[in-house]
């Protein structure tokens, strides 16, 4: 069941929040930028860059953080990607009570997992 309005709201003001913060500068977006995307009841964040060898508008996107919100308990579970390309629970803090504290968690980033 996908997010309700409120909720997705409330996403989208965290979010937008967090990428003020975190994005590169706009003239080095074009080698790498930021972005996140809401699909169904989850919020992924994800590194854009262009592709090494290929066509020159080919873009490659690579995971950073990913939240899904578990409606029954009111939490967000917290995900980070590891080598073998498979979302992980994030161990040091499984879970926030809010999308702002998912979106804190990952601008902190103190055990290194996210942005490396």
């Amino acid at each position: 069941m996908p997010l309700a309005e409120i909720e997705l709201a409330r996403v989208h003001r965290a979010m937008d929040s967090f990428m003020q913060r975190r994005r590169p500068p706009a003239h080095i977006r074009p080698s790498v930028d930021l972005a996140f995307r809401i699909t169904g009841q989850s919020v992924e964040i994800f590194e854009i860059r262009p592709v090494w060898q290929g066509p020159v508008n080919e873009k490659h996107e690579s995971p950073v953080a990913k939240a899904t919100y578990v409606r029954s308990r009111g939490v967000w579970r917290v995900f980070w990607q590891r080598r073998d390309l498979k979302w992980h629970s994030y161990d040091p803090t499984p879970e926030v009570k809010s999308v702002e504290e998912f979106a804190s968690l990952v601008g902190e980033d103190a055990h290194t997992c996210f942005f490396g």
